[in-house]
């Protein structure tokens, strides 16, 4: 395994960063999608030509009162609770005529509890959104430009699967908490799994580390939630930029190594470039064993990925069940 890599001072790393990979007016001063905009309808049409078998995998975390979240940023996990329910209906309390009775819930969560995308609203950089926009076109009523409901349709494409947890990690297929992927252990990956791992301009990359699969062996959360993890370095902004991919997202909590790689305090470093000045969809907390395993068996690591968001108005992100088919 590479040691972190040696960066200079946050505020010059990020300066560099800002100015090679700043992506703004790229499709026009109202654009919404950011690297969405990649995915046209012939590669679609090329992702569900990838489909052989009808196999399909959910990658979704499940949403309930058990998950990782800890309160970092006021974040709880999902609060699922029952409005009416089959002893309702069973007592005759319900009021319902000709012996009709039903259940119905609710459900209170930050949207971001469990496996979700970051939308372009969600980060700033100095005060700037996605495109050069003022940050305040997020206020108490949510985000008025470019909310998650613009992207209801958007993530549908080529997924590709990278498991570097399994390519360069230990004998479980996990990474250390704080091990930084590297372009190189990117490269490594996609030579270890072979020609349908090649990532391609509008791809929907998927990135396993195994630290939600060393979660479910050790039978605790522990730091998943805002703790230190494996994940992309800082480093890897270049290779983001350069293979022109779609999204991408990962089974951590976060996405980047943490702790990050930089000696002063930092916050999410690789967000604040990829989300505002990018343009680059993330995604979180991503459940990739059962896929992970398939493609390792079958040799197979491409497949049609359909991941839209719930469209709710002007929010900054949203949960998400993406469904992998191969």
């Amino acid at each position: 395994m590479t040691t972190r890599p040696t960066l200079g001072p946050i505020e010059e790393e990020l300066a560099k960063a800002r100015s090679a990979y700043r992506n703004w007016g790229r499709w026009g001063e109202d654009d919404v999608l950011g690297t969405l905009n990649f995915i046209d309808d012939a590669i679609r049409a090329h992702a569900v030509g990838l489909v052989r078998r009808g196999r399909s995998f959910s990658l979704a975390q499940e949403f309930n009162e058990s998950g990782p979240q800890r309160g970092f940023r006021g974040r709880i996990n999902p609060v699922h609770y029952m409005k009416d329910t089959g002893s309702d209906a069973a007592a005759g309390t319900q009021g319902f005529p000709h012996g009709f009775g039903g259940a119905d819930d609710h459900v209170v969560m930050p949207l971001q509890a469990s496996t979700q995308w970051d939308g372009l609203g969600h980060i700033y950089d100095n005060k700037q959104a996605w495109n050069g926009r003022p940050c305040t076109i997020v206020n108490g009523d949510g985000d008025s430009v470019t909310g998650i409901e613009h992207m209801k349709d958007a993530f549908t494409s080529r997924g590709v699967l990278l498991d570097v947890g399994r390519a360069v990690g230990d004998e479980h297929g996990e990474l250390p908490d704080g091990f930084a992927i590297l372009e190189e252990h990117l490269r490594a990956t996609i030579e270890a799994q072979g020609a349908t791992s090649s990532v391609r301009r509008g791809d929907l990359v998927l990135i396993r580390t195994g630290q939600l699969g060393r979660v479910r062996r050790l039978g605790a959360w522990g730091g998943y939630a805002a703790g230190d993890a494996p994940g992309l370095s800082f480093t890897t902004l270049g290779w983001l930029h350069r293979t022109e991919i779609a999204a991408i997202a990962s089974d951590t909590w976060g996405l980047e190594v943490r702790p990050y790689e930089f000696p002063q305090p930092a916050m999410s470093p690789l967000h604040q470039i990829a989300i505002p000045n990018m343009g680059l969809p993330l995604g979180e907390m991503w459940d990739l064993e059962a896929l992970a395993e398939d493609c390792a068996a079958d040799g197979v690591f491409e497949f049609l990925l359909v991941a839209a968001p719930l469209p709710v108005t002007g929010a900054v992100g949203a949960p998400v069940n993406p469904i992998a088919i191969k």
